[in-house]
């Protein structure tokens, strides 16, 4: 995984701060290095609301004490059904303004939410938890939802709202954060985060409601999710390894059809204008 400049800069003062917090108390370095891997680098959406934003009626609930903004559309033409886009961690819903104007154009309501600290939206972290509680809220707000498309954390997110979800017919998965041991793994790789405190951040997440890391999988979920599934992961992704796919490709589910693809990476994957046809195609299938 390539780090920005900026981000190297960061990454470099915290491993620093982590070694001095870590000599004097490994539980207390764990909950640092925890708030960190649930931090964004990035805070708010720097670019202008694109066109279609100022078209969408806007909406709003509350996350753990935050205020979680979010957006919906309805076609001229409705088919009936609803779709929900979830951005990844570090991106807001400005950044899948094509799709909204191809499902508005097929029909579909859409709805497009920036979660908690990410966009438009309030708070400081997310994780795939609270990720999931805003996906649920969604659901139970303005559903009922028949489609998601998510990408990166927000495909881990939906993977585990889709376990409670029985509306959901059809997700789409691009680069979807697969394994949370893999990120977490990375991350510690990264931040130089030695073994005694990463096993206080399994502790600290076992805490949060009772389930171990491995618990927050894709590959586990997905047994559990009825839905029929487009999973688009790219051979060469950096950010959510391709690798964390093949245990989940090996067991064969009849409702999960994998398509790979090469050179296009964790965020251009879903930029690109076959994939876009290749996720309307399926979402009207």
């Amino acid at each position: 995984m390539k780090l920005k400049f900026s981000q190297k800069i960061l990454v470099s003062y915290y491993r620093t701060k982590l070694k001095a917090i870590g000599i004097v108390s490994e539980r207390k370095a764990a909950e640092v290095a925890f708030n960190l891997f649930c931090t964004p680098y990035i805070r708010r959406s720097k670019k202008e609301s694109p066109a279609v934003f100022h078209k969408a009626e806007k909406l709003s609930l509350i996350i753990q004490k935050h205020l979680v903004k979010g957006f919906r559309w309805k076609s001229a033409h409705p088919n009936n059904k609803t779709i929900l886009i979830c951005h990844g961690f570090n991106s807001y819903c400005y950044k899948f303004e094509k799709y909204v104007s191809l499902f508005l154009k097929e029909g579909f309501t859409v709805l497009a939410f920036d979660a908690p600290a990410h966009g438009l939206s309030e708070g400081k972290m997310v994780n795939g938890l609270i990720y999931k509680e805003m996906i649920l809220q969604v659901e139970s707000l303005f559903g009922p939802v028949d489609i998601i498309m998510a990408h990166s954390l927000g495909g881990l997110a939906a993977s585990l709202a889709a376990e409670e979800m029985t509306n959901l017919k059809k997700m789409v998965l691009v680069a979807p954060a697969t394994e949370t041991i893999s990120a977490v793994y990375n991350f510690c790789r990264i931040a130089h985060i030695k073994s005694d405190i990463r096993k206080e951040m399994e502790n600290m997440i076992l805490a949060i409601n009772g389930k171990p890391m491995s618990w927050y999988s894709i590959t586990r979920a997905a047994p559990n999710i009825k839905a029929n599934i487009l999973w688009l992961h790219d051979d060469g992704d950096t950010v959510c390894p391709y690798r964390d796919t093949k245990q989940i490709q090996q067991l064969q589910l009849p409702n999960i059809h994998f398509v790979t693809t090469q050179h296009l990476g964790h965020s251009k994957i879903y930029r690109d204008s076959k994939i876009q046809k290749m996720i309307v195609d399926f979402t009207l299938s």
